[in-house]
């Protein structure tokens, strides 16, 4: 139990709860962090609210177009904002990226950019700026009142920019058109400022001139010139050569004029005659060949061209030249050079050959001082008046197989002639065949000659050579085989001498001297010898050997 006034009971009146005081002041902590947390979440979202509120996102390959919503009012003769101060749509766009703008003050549109495709180029045309000074509808290159380049839109002049573009991308804030006049890219909202048109390069093909004609630019001082200097309004006199290229067709525009040959029929279309001397109608054929000459096509282009149609260019300068320079020169050639002849005249050969040729002289003289190169006019053809051709006809016939008799007969002589020669040479080469055969081959025999002789001197030195060492060696043989013969003597001698002691030592018996070296040559092949009988034909070895016991033995002679 407990004592009674500790402050330990549990149960007593008079304590103090500090532990539920605690408590509370855990509570109110707890109860401010969490305050403070949901304050902090509620700004972030707030915040984060805000920055996607702000946040332009520029994706690779867009621009965004952005809008001022306060600011200065802009004037009536003003399309775009001059700066971010004015209201309205403003000339900079954003790039790839990320940007913050208040959206209570600005707007903005993400749009792609403007993308010029391979084989094509881009024409630019500004719809802000200054209108354009009289008499121009290209922009400017300077901008006005500066003397250079500027983004200010108070000093860009509106219209077409004589800079075109390359196929690549740009970050123009504008629309893309293509050659029908189409919108590539729609836009939802009419916030762009300048129009992009798409247009083909010109091409100028092998065998062409391209003629340039500067639709702006200064006027020439003298502008009655059929053709004006580098740089002025008006056909220029230089002309492209063959290849493709990229201009802008508002600011230059280039004809390709066909400077290959041609050819065409005088008679098509209408009669190509004259009246002769006489009075008759002559009527013809001929092709004439032509082309314009390079370094004259843009004078050509200028006289003759009167086409309305880009297309059939080619073709139409062609009929013109044909209808305005050609066949009038033709016609009055023929005219006045067949007026000085009869009509019987032009059956014959000559007076024919003489009138193509002064027509073909003529017209080429004529054309060339126009820029057009007459590379051949032929007549092909020449129809006389049927009235006077039958007998003139057979009249010239008549000369001509007179001529080709006379002809023949001369053609039958120097045939002759040229036998006889022909023979005469072929007898002087047969001559010349021969002797040249009897030169060869006395020649050759001569060259036989002298070879076989080379050879036979060759072989006679040879053969004394080889005597004088026969010779030499019969020589050496004989003194060797002496030599031989000698001491073959002389061993002889001593052998003789030698068997001369041994026999004197015998008693000058040679057949004892025999038996002596017969037994001495058998007695060392003999160990024993046994015999039966006293009559064996080995015993009388022994006896004849004995029968000399009793005489006195001598030394063996020594070799």
């Amino acid at each position: 139990m407990p004592k009674h006034g500790t402050n330990s009971s549990p149960l007593r009146p008079n304590a103090t709860p500090r532990r539920p005081e605690r408590a509370g002041r855990i509570n109110l902590a707890a109860l401010s962090l969490s305050g403070m947390a949901i304050l902090v979440f509620a700004f972030l979202i707030v915040g984060y609210s805000i920055y996607n509120f702000c946040r332009i996102d520029v994706p690779a390959k867009h621009i965004a177009v952005i809008t001022t919503k306060t600011g200065i009012d802009l004037e009536n003769q003003q399309e775009i904002a001059p700066s971010e101060k004015h209201k309205g749509l403003q000339l900079n766009v954003l790039g790839e990226g990320r940007y913050f703008r208040n959206p209570f003050f600005y707007k903005w549109s993400v749009y792609p950019m403007i993308e010029i495709p391979e084989n094509k180029i881009g024409v630019r045309v500004r719809l802000y700026g200054q209108d354009l000074p009289y008499g121009h509808f290209v922009a400017p290159t300077m901008t006005a009142g500066t003397s250079g380049t500027s983004l200010d839109p108070e000093t860009q002049f509106k219209g077409i920019v004589p800079e075109e573009l390359r196929a690549g991308r740009y970050d123009f804030n504008a629309i893309l058109k293509d050659e029908t006049g189409r919108i590539v890219s729609p836009r939802p909202r009419n916030d762009y400022i300048e129009i992009i048109e798409l247009c083909d390069p010109v091409t100028i093909p092998a065998g062409h001139k391209g003629i340039v004609t500067n639709l702006s630019g200064p006027i020439p001082d003298n502008p009655n010139m059929f053709l004006v200097e580098s740089g002025f309004r008006g056909v220029q006199q230089e002309t492209l050569d063959e290849g493709t290229y990229y201009l802008n067709p508002y600011v230059q525009r280039v004809q390709p004029i066909d400077c290959r040959s041609q050819r065409f029929n005088l008679a098509d279309g209408d009669d190509m005659g004259f009246p002769s001397k006489d009075g008759f109608w002559v009527s013809l054929e001929g092709i004439v060949e032509f082309r314009v000459k390079p370094e004259e096509a843009a004078l050509v282009y200028v006289l003759y061209d009167e086409s309305k149609s880009k297309d059939n260019l080619a073709t139409s300068i062609e009929e013109q030249i044909i209808t305005k320079v050609i066949t009038p020169n033709a016609r009055s050639i023929c005219r006045l050079r067949g007026s000085n002849s009869l009509g019987r005249e032009f059956i014959g050969g000559d007076t024919r050959s003489s009138f193509q040729a002064e027509f073909q002289k003529q017209l080429r003289e004529t054309c060339d001082a126009q820029g057009i190169e007459i590379v051949q006019a032929l007549i092909t053809k020449i129809h006389p008046p049927q009235a006077i051709a039958a007998p003139v006809r057979d009249r010239e016939v008549a000369n001509q197989k007179l001529k080709q008799y006379q002809q023949q007969k001369l053609q039958q002589v120097e045939e002759a002639n040229l036998a006889r020669e022909v023979a005469l040479v072929q007898q002087i080469q047969t001559l010349v065949e021969a002797d040249r055969e009897v030169i060869k081959l006395v020649t050759e025999a001569k060259k036989r000659q002298e070879v076989s002789i080379a050879g036979a001197n060759r072989d006679k030195d040879i053969a004394t050579e080889e005597l004088a060492a026969a010779r030499d060696k019969a020589a050496a043989t004989m003194a060797e085989k002496t030599a031989e013969a000698s001491i073959i003597k002389f061993a002889n001698d001593a052998n003789a001498a030698g068997w001369k002691a041994s026999v004197a030592a015998f008693k000058g018996d040679g057949a004892a001297y025999a038996r002596y070296v017969m037994y001495q040559k058998l007695a060392p092949g003999f160990k024993s010898i046994m015999t039966n009988t006293n009559d064996s034909p080995l015993m009388e070895v022994f006896r004849n050997f004995s029968a000399t016991e009793n005489q006195q033995p001598t030394p063996s002679p020594t070799k």
